[in-house]
């Protein structure tokens, strides 16, 4: 969304980016080291102890996946309050870093599997989404929408214009993600002025079958629930996928404009001012 079409909008609701409630769930930023703690346990138990990742003896003392961007970035997270009022209530976990937190970090972390250098040139404001997260008991529509609605917050109030970061699909051999990856391929390739490229030593190619060798329908059908979130969002996929053996994942990086998320924050918030003025 350009800088002007953004200045026309109205302003954001008081807050939004710190709180929005559903019932007993809560959606904002962590306010202290012990709710980040908490976040690298839930990532722990989901990577790690769920989806087969191989920690480092560190981590697996720890019982917590951590690195250093984790002291940079800000960290969203989903609070079931009918669990507690702290970090004992996190249910689920997103990781943010604007161009501020790579400056502090020394670069985005995507940077280690992707040429990202068409995104950093982008004169507008960009964002990094990693570490999604979601504990096995609340995965379900509402869990998600609810981590949507605080992005959308975080990204209205911050003025982001493309959020991008790697998403996974489970598994290591990319012959048998042969219609995923030929899919995303074909059909989503980021524009060039926008395209990240894997790392010549890290790519794997993704264009493993020809169009008519694979059944599109049934491709996007299997893809990762949150892959297929960002591409109803418009997404796009960078050219080259990268395998990362320690999160037994396939990686492809993911691009988003952020004019539709910003257009359903609004809906959102303009019917709950109508219903409570109406």
């Amino acid at each position: 969304m350009s800088q002007a079409s953004r200045s026309d909008q109205p302003a954001a609701p008081p807050g939004a980016d710190d709180r929005v409630t559903a019932g007993n769930l809560e959606v904002r930023l962590a306010r202290d080291e012990s709710e980040v703690r908490a976040a690298q346990n839930l990532r722990y138990r989901v990577f790690y102890q769920e989806m087969g990742a191989h920690p480092t003896p560190e981590m697996a003392a720890a019982e917590r996946d951590f690195d250093a961007f984790d002291e940079t970035c800000d960290h969203l997270l989903v609070l079931d309050h009918n669990l507690g009022r702290g970090a004992e209530a996190i249910v689920a976990c997103y990781r943010l870093a604007r161009r501020a937190h790579a400056a502090r970090a020394g670069r985005f972390y995507t940077a280690d599997e992707y040429d990202i250098s068409r995104l950093e040139a982008f004169s507008g404001e960009i964002l990094e989404l990693g570490r999604s997260c979601v504990d096995n008991r609340y995965r379900d529509r509402a869990i998600m929408q609810l981590l949507w609605r605080g992005i959308a917050a975080y990204v209205f109030r911050h003025d982001i214009d493309i959020m991008f970061g790697c998403a996974s699909l489970h598994g290591t051999d990319p012959d048998q993600l042969a219609p995923q990856l030929s899919y995303l391929v074909h059909n989503h390739l980021a524009p060039e002025a926008l395209r990240p490229v894997a790392l010549a030593e890290r790519c794997t190619e993704m264009r493993r079958l020809a169009r008519e060798d694979y059944d599109p329908k049934r491709a996007l059908a299997s893809l990762a629930p949150l892959v297929k979130g960002y591409l109803r969002l418009g997404g796009w996929v960078g050219d080259g996928a990268v395998i990362d053996y320690q999160f037994n994942t396939t990686d492809v990086c993911i691009v988003v404009k952020t004019d539709q998320v910003t257009e359903k924050y609004l809906r959102h918030y303009d019917r709950t001012a109508r219903d409570t003025t109406g």
